[in-house]
């Protein structure tokens, strides 16, 4: 999970995030390889000199999200099988944001460790702020059943499968007004922040057919870049948990729409720069996402 972790505390539009981002949508796709020249020329489509690429490479090296290899005599890099996990769980996540239905289930999780384990503890609350849990209290949290799985595999991380207890629950019955005790347990002040500061940057983007050039994988790649976090911090709770205002619907909205309308044109480039495996970027054009 220490990648996840890393990939948490990135700063979109920053050199590491947008080489995330990159890697993320492209290196898989393409062959499971791609060139370090090729990587370079993608990042400079981004405004993002060669040095500082290299850096942030040798980092994501030392990371465990790539490993540097060589095909017919030519550098360059594939995913580390450490990191593949991360990357297949963020294509679900980014690509696909899930909502809640009134009358779907929720999980709950219960735990106890002691001070003595007090740096667990930490790590175990930290990731489970970070994939939309919400906190009802310190050793009792809730969130959409549909994540039980990566609450599963967080404590599995741990070692903390035999500290914990899950439980599948139906709607929450609390004392006073729902929506106001769901804002104690999330900060949804801050998600919807995210939600309409990614609207802001994005509701001038045009979301007719585009060419497939260096502005249209651009703008691709940094919307991508400042919306991947807003699915893992926001569960996609129902209607009558959130604020009458709650923005989570337009900004996926128009996620969703600039993703029609730019995917295929930013592949199509990756293509053109990415030349040394044809075969594989003709599938993948295909393809209108990850």
């Amino acid at each position: 999970m220490t990648a996840v972790l890393d990939d948490m505390d990135s700063r979109p539009g920053s050199t590491a995030s947008l080489l995330r981002t990159v890697i993320g949508l492209y290196l898989r796709d393409a062959g499971g390889w791609m060139s370090t020249t090729s990587i370079l020329e993608l990042m400079n489509a981004l405004q993002i000199p060669a040095t500082l690429t290299r850096t942030a490479l040798t980092r994501l090296r030392k990371k465990g999200v790539v490993v540097a290899a060589e095909r017919s005599g030519v550098a360059g890099y594939e995913v580390d099988s450490r990191a593949a996990r991360m990357l297949e769980r963020g294509d679900r996540r980014i690509h696909n944001p899930r909502s809640m239905d009134a009358q779907d289930p929720w999980c709950l999780l219960s735990f106890s460790l002691p001070e003595s384990e007090r740096e667990r503890r930490h790590q175990l609350r930290r990731q489970l702020h970070w994939i939309g849990c919400g906190m009802v209290s310190p050793g009792l949290w809730i969130a959409p059943e549909y994540l039980r799985q990566e609450i599963q595999e967080i404590l599995e991380s741990l070692d903390l499968g035999e500290r914990a207890v899950l439980f599948t629950t139906s709607r929450p019955q609390v004392t006073g007004n729902l929506r106001e005790v769901v804002a104690t347990w999330w900060d949804l002040d801050a998600v919807a922040t995210l939600h309409r500061d990614f609207i802001k940057f994005h509701e001038h983007v045009a979301t007719e057919e585009v060419g497939a050039d260096a502005e249209a994988f651009a703008t691709y790649v940094t919307m991508i870049d400042l919306w991947r976090k807003i699915p893992y911090l926001d569960p996609g709770l129902p209607e009558e948990c959130l604020p009458s205002d709650w923005p989570g619907g337009q900004g996926i909205g128009l996620f969703q729409r600039i993703s029609n309308s730019h995917a295929l044109a930013s592949k199509s480039f990756v293509c053109s720069i990415h030349r040394t495996v044809p075969s594989q970027c003709a599938a993948a054009g295909s393809m209108a996402a990850l």
